[in-house]
Parts: C-alpha cells; structure tokens; sequence
C-alpha cells in the first residue's frame, strides 16, 4: 500500500512579504520620466530591500525600482 503524501505550498517568498506587493506595482513601474520618489519612500521602509536588490542584480532586472534603486542607479552599481 502506497502512502498518501500532500504537496505542501513553499512557505512565504520574500516577494510575498514586500511592502510593494502590498502597494501595487504602479509606483514601481512608473511611465517614463515620471517621478520614483514614492517608490524609494516605499522601499526604504522594507526589510525585504537587500534580497529584492540581490535579485535584481542577479536576474539583470532592467526596469522599475528594486531594492531602492532605479533602473540607472543599479546600471551604475553593476559597472562600479
């Protein structure tokens, strides 16, 4: 006789606990030109901030604000 197993779900990813996912992508995908500063305010509050930064640095995360940078700003880091 085979056991019963259940998948269980991962627990939470650091996603899943990030002020942004509870704030809306909007602000961290703004139109062009438009202002980041709500998004860094944001950011700056989250103690997700450094892994959402790692990840992406690590998936050359090219668009909107990550771990409290901008798209230049982690251009720059990148180079530096």
């Amino acid at each position: 006789m085979h056991a019963n197993t259940t998948l269980t779900p991962a627990g939470p990813t650091w996603q899943d606990q990030a002020l942004c996912a509870q704030t809306g992508g909007d602000f961290f995908f703004p139109e062009p030109g438009s202002s980041v500063r709500e998004a860094k305010q944001i950011c700056h509050l989250c103690e997700i901030r450094p892994a959402c930064l790692e990840y992406a640095l690590t998936h050359d995360e090219r668009f909107g604000v990550w771990g409290g940078l901008s798209e230049k700003e982690r251009h720059a880091l990148r180079r530096s």
